[in-house]
């Protein structure tokens, strides 16, 4: 089988406003080496994400990576899991067609016998409809934070957010998939 590493190039065109949904008992699996590289996935990220086996194989996770992401949540995510902690989160990712799909995802870190970290492993499921109207826009501030000041301008409106709330990062996201708040 040829392994061909994709990279922005190989990303959908042009973004279409058509949404693909899990159902509800649907779990995405993929695994990734520490760099970030997929060595593993089910068939449902398969049928999800639109790409040929041969081209999620060795791809960098970030091929699915939707624009209308903040980069703040990634570098959330990527501090937790690098600092043995798990994450939780909502992602809105782009599938090889140009449609998208929200995922409630979980990531931890896998290790070897000596405790080193060896890559990650990432659980999504359906989120719940209500949080991803809640989040969404929440998303949108945070984009137009990065874009006109910078992702650590982001961060600092996320702390404030969450502070305003009264809230960590994950009590927000665990409340919104569970549909408290």
């Amino acid at each position: 089988m040829e392994n061909k590493r994709l990279d922005k190039n190989s990303r959908p065109k042009t973004i279409n406003n058509r949404e693909k949904k899990l159902n509800p008992n649907d779990f995405i699996v993929s695994k990734t080496d520490k760099r970030g590289f997929i060595t593993y996935f089910n068939e449902i990220f398969l049928d999800m994400s639109g790409y040929d086996r041969h081209e999620l194989y060795y791809a960098n996770h970030n091929l699915i990576r939707h624009p209308d992401m903040p980069q703040i949540a990634f570098k959330v995510a990527w501090e937790l899991v690098q600092n043995r902690k798990e994450f939780f989160g909502f992602v809105k990712n782009l599938a090889k067609d140009g449609s998208f799909y929200w995922v409630f995802a979980y990531i931890t870190a896998d290790y070897n016998n000596s405790g080193e970290i060896t890559g990650y492993t990432s659980f999504r499921r359906k989120p719940n409809d209500n949080a991803i109207k809640t989040i969404e826009p929440i998303y949108q501030l945070l984009l137009e934070k990065e874009r006109s000041e910078g992702v650590s301008a982001s961060g600092a409106f996320l702390n404030d957010f969450l502070n305003d709330k009264g809230l960590t990062y994950d009590e927000l996201v665990i409340n919104l998939q569970q549909n408290k708040g």
